[in-house]
C-alpha cells in the first residue's frame, strides 16, 4: 500500500465530511434566496440557478464568484432600501457547498415552488395537499364523544389542561339557533332539540340568512359605482337565486358550476343563466380613461373573486409578477383570465353594462354572461402587467398550484361556447380538489362561531391565519365530500355538537383568557354582536311591521336629504319606494354601490366593491347615536308602544307585553320593579310643558348626529 494513500483517503473523507447534504441544506437556501430573480426565461444578469448548468458561463465555473458577492452582501441585492443579506448559518452552508466543488446532483432541477420557506409557500402548503380524513381522536379518559367534532376539540383542551365551558341555558341556546340559522328572533318551541335544528333548516329564511354571506363573497350590489352609478337590471334575481340554491340544499358543486358556467351546462335553464350573474355583480365605468387598459382590470375583478370565493388563493396578485407569496406563476393569473376572455368584457363591446345583450343571452330579463365569441383572440402574458408589453401566448388552463390536478382547457369542437368557464369550474368543483372543499366549511365554522378554523377565510395561502386544528378542518372537509357536498349536513353536525352549545361564560375565564386571549381553543362559545341585518329586522319582528315576503325586486329605503347631500343629483338620485314596502328583511334592502343605506354601514355592512370574507365588527359611538335618534327606529319604537297601549291595559300587561315582544321571555321582578319606575319618572318628565319642547330639540339634535 502506498504511503501517501492514507493520508489521501483521510483528505477525501474531510472534504466529504465538511460537504453539506444538497436537497436537505443547500436546495432550501438557493430556492428561498436566489430563485425569484434567477429563474424563468430572462433571469437576473442572466445567470439561470434552476439547472447545474447555470453555474458555468462561458464554460468557466463560476460558484466561488457568486460566494464572494454573498459574502459582501451585494446579492441578494437590496430591497426597498433594506440589506438582504444572508443570515451567517446561510452563508456558512453555501461556503462549505461551493468549497467542497458545488456538487450538484444529476438531472436536478431546483423549481422557486417546490417547496415551502421562511418566506413563502411552495406546492407543498398545507391548504394544497389531498383531503384526507383524520382519525378521530380519543380522549385521555377513554371516553369517545357522540359528535366528531367535540373529539377534536376536546382532545386539544386536554392537551393543554384545560375545560370547556358547560352548556348554555335552553332560552339563550334557542335564540342563538333562531339567530344563527334564519336571522329572525327566535319562535317559542317545545321540540327537541336535533328537531329545532331541522325546523331551522328547513325554513325558507334559512337561505335568506346564509344567503347574505354568499352575497358578501360574491361583492354583490345592484349598480355599477363610479359616476353614474348605473342600474345593474335584475342583479336581485341573482340574489334570489342564491336563497333557493341555499334552502334546496344545492350540492356544493352545482352551486360552483352554475355561477361559472351556468350558460354552458348540459342542459341550461334560465336560472342557471340568472346564476352567472355572479360574474356580473362588479363595478363597471363606462367611460374609462384608456378603454384597453380598462378590459385588464375587468379581467382582474373576475379572477380575484373567482379565486378568493372558491379557493381561498389571491391569484390577482400574480398579475404582475409571480406570486411573493404562494406557489401561482404569473402564468397561472393568465391561465385563469383567459377562461373570461371570450366573454363581453370590453367597455364598448356591449350595449348592457360590460355584459352580453339580452340577445347574445338568448333570454329577456336576465343579468347573466355568456361567452360572444368562439375563437377569441389569444391572450398574452404581460410584463409587469403592462398592456403594451405583451409576451408570450397563454392557453386557457387550471392553476399549477395542485401539479396532480394540472390540466389545458380544449374547447369541443361543435360548442356554441368556449366551454373554459366550465373546465374552470369543474376543476374547482373537482372532489381532489383540495382548497375547494377546505374553503367552504371553513366558512361554514366562521359563521356559527364568528371567527373560522382559518381565520383568514379569502386568502388559505401563506399570509393566511393557520388553522387553529387543521385535523377538524380536514374531517369536515372529508365529511362535506363524503355526504354529496351537501351544506345542510354541515351545519347539523355543528349545531349539534357540544362546542357550538357552550356558554359564553366560563367559571375559569380569567386564567383561561391570560393563556388562550383569542379562544382559539374553543374553550367558551364566543359572544357575537348582531349584524346590521339582524338589528334591522329585530326591531321589525319586535313592532309586529316584519313583511316576511320572499323574492322579488328591491326596495329602496327613505334615506334622509343630509345623506343625500354629496350626491351630484341629490333627491333624484335616489325615490325610496313606500313605507309599506319598506318593512322587508334587509336582505331585500337596494344596494346601491354610491349610496349604501347610512344605518346599514352604521352597523358594518360591507362596502360592495371586492369579495368579503368577513365583516368587521365594531363598536362605536355612532351605533349608540343611530338606536337613539334615527328616524326608522323612532317609527318603529312609536308603532310597538301604540300596538301595545291598544291590546294591553294595565301598566304591568304593558311591561309584560314590550318584554316578550322584544326580548322573548317575561321581565323577572326586579326588571318589572324598575320598568315601573322607569315609565312613572317618564310620565312626570313629559307631564310638564317646558320639557316637551327641550326634548323635541333634543332629538333634532340627536337625530342629524345620527346622519
Amino acid at each position: 500500500m502506498p504511503r501517501f494513500l492514507p493520508v489521501l483517503l483521510l483528505t477525501v473523507n474531510c472534504v466529504l465530511a465538511a460537504a453539506p447534504d444538497f436537497e436537505r441544506e443547500v436546495a432550501p437556501v438557493l430556492v428561498a434566496r436566489c430563485l425569484e430573480c434567477h429563474q424563468g426565461k430572462e433571469p437576473a444578469g442572466q445567470l439561470r440557478l434552476t439547472k447545474a448548468e447555470g453555474l458555468n458561463q462561458s464554460g468557466r465555473p463560476i460558484h466561488a464568484h457568486l460566494l464572494e458577492r454573498i459574502k459582501a452582501g451585494e446579492m441578494p441585492p437590496e430591497k426597498q432600501g433594506r440589506s438582504q443579506r444572508l443570515p451567517d448559518e446561510e452563508i456558512e452552508i453555501l461556503r462549505r457547498w461551493v468549497e467542497s466543488g458545488a456538487h450538484w446532483p444529476k438531472g436536478r432541477t431546483l423549481d422557486w415552488f417546490e417547496r415551502t420557506s421562511r418566506f413563502r409557500a411552495g406546492r407543498d402548503w398545507w391548504s394544497l395537499q389531498p383531503i384526507s380524513r383524520p382519525t378521530v381522536p380519543k380522549l385521555k379518559s377513554g371516553d369517545q364523544l357522540a359528535n366528531p367534532i367535540d373529539a377534536f376539540i376536546r382532545a386539544r383542551l386536554d392537551t393543554a389542561g384545560m375545560k370547556p365551558a358547560p352548556k348554555a341555558d335552553p332560552r339563550t341556546l334557542r335564540r342563538r339557533l333562531s339567530y344563527d340559522v334564519t336571522g329572525l328572533p327566535q319562535a317559542d318551541s317545545a321540540t327537541a332539540w336535533k328537531q329545532a335544528v331541522d325546523d331551522a333548516l328547513d325554513s325558507p329564511h334559512y337561505g335568506e340568512r346564509w344567503a347574505r354571506y354568499w352575497l358578501d363573497v360574491a361583492r354583490y350590489a345592484e349598480t355599477s359605482g363610479y359616476e353614474r352609478d348605473q342600474e345593474k337590471p335584475y342583479a336581485w334575481r341573482y340574489r334570489d337565486w342564491v336563497v333557493k340554491a341555499l334552502n334546496d340544499d344545492m350540492p356544493f358543486d352545482q352551486f360552483v358550476i352554475e355561477q361559472l358556467a351556468g350558460d354552458e351546462i348540459e342542459k341550461p335553464s334560465e336560472q342557471s343563466l340568472v346564476a352567472t350573474g355572479f360574474l356580473r355583480l362588479g363595478s363597471w365605468n363606462d367611460e374609462p380613461n384608456v378603454a384597453a387598459d380598462y378590459v385588464y382590470d375587468r379581467l382582474e375583478d373576475m379572477v380575484h373573486t373567482t379565486s378568493s370565493a372558491f379557493l381561498g388563493l389571491t391569484v390577482k396578485c400574480a398579475r404582475c409578477h409571480n406570486h411573493k407569496f404562494d406557489p401561482i406563476l404569473q402564468e397561472d393569473y393568465y391561465r385563469m383570465a383567459s377562461t373570461f376572455w371570450s366573454g363581453p368584457i370590453h367597455p364598448r363591446s356591449s350595449k348592457l353594462l360590460g355584459g352580453p345583450t339580452t340577445n347574445e343571452l338568448g333570454y329577456t330579463n336576465v343579468l347573466g354572461w355568456t361567452d360572444i365569441s368562439t375563437k377569441p383572440k389569444p391572450i398574452r402574458l404581460l410584463k409587469n402587467g403592462e398592456r403594451l408589453q405583451p409576451r408570450e401566448e397563454v392557453l386557457p388552463a387550471s392553476l399549477s398550484s395542485i401539479p396532480s390536478l394540472e390540466r389545458t382547457f380544449i374547447q369541443p369542437a361543435s360548442s356554441k361556447t368556449t366551454k373554459r368557464r366550465l373546465e374552470l369550474a369543474e376543476w374547482i368543483a373537482h372532489p381532489k380538489n383540495p382548497l375547494t372543499a377546505r374553503v367552504i366549511v371553513n366558512r361554514l365554522w366562521q359563521h356559527h362561531f364568528g371567527e373560522g378554523i382559518v381565520r383568514t377565510p379569502n386568502n388559505f395561502g401563506f399570509l393566511a391565519d393557520p388553522p387553529t386544528h387543521p385535523q377538524l378542518l380536514d374531517w369536515l372537509a372529508a365529511e362535506f365530500l363524503a355526504h354529496g357536498r351537501s351544506l345542510k349536513h354541515i351545519h347539523r353536525l355543528i349545531l349539534t355538537s357540544e362546542t357550538w352549545q357552550q356558554a359564553s361564560a366560563h367559571p375559569q375565564r380569567e386564567d383561561y383568557e391570560i393563556r388562550d386571549s383569542g379562544n382559539r381553543l374553543w374553550w367558551k362559545f364566543n359572544r357575537r354582536r348582531l349584524d346590521a341585518e339582524a338589528v334591522r329586522d329585530s326591531m321589525l319582528a319586535a313592532s309586529g311591521e316584519l313583511d316576511l315576503t320572499l323574492g322579488g325586486p328591491s326596495f329602496k329605503p327613505t334615506i334622509s336629504p343630509e345623506a343625500l347631500e354629496g350626491l351630484s343629483r341629490k333627491t333624484r338620485a335616489w325615490k325610496a319606494s313606500p313605507l309599506e314596502k319598506q318593512n322587508r328583511r334587509s336582505l331585500y334592502m337596494y344596494m346601491k354601490r354610491g349610496l349604501l343605506p347610512p344605518m346599514m354601514t352604521t352597523f358594518d355592512l360591507c362596502d360592495a366593491t371586492l369579495s368579503c370574507g368577513q365583516r368587521d365588527v365594531t363598536t362605536v359611538p355612532t351605533q349608540a347615536l343611530a338606536l337613539l335618534n334615527n328616524d326608522f327606529v323612532h317609527a318603529r319604537s312609536e308603532h310597538l308602544a301604540r300596538s301595545i297601549i291598544a291590546s294591553a291595559k294595565t301598566t304591568e300587561s304593558q311591561i309584560n307585553a314590550a318584554w316578550t315582544r322584544i326580548l322573548k321571555r317575561i321581565p323577572s321582578n326586579d326588571e318589572l320593579l324598575l320598568a315601573h319606575r322607569h315609565l312613572n319618572v317618564q310620565r312626570d318628565e313629559f307631564s310638564r310643558p317646558e320639557s316637551i319642547d327641550s326634548r323635541l330639540a333634543l332629538h333634532r339634535d340627536g337625530a342629524r348626529a345620527a346622519r
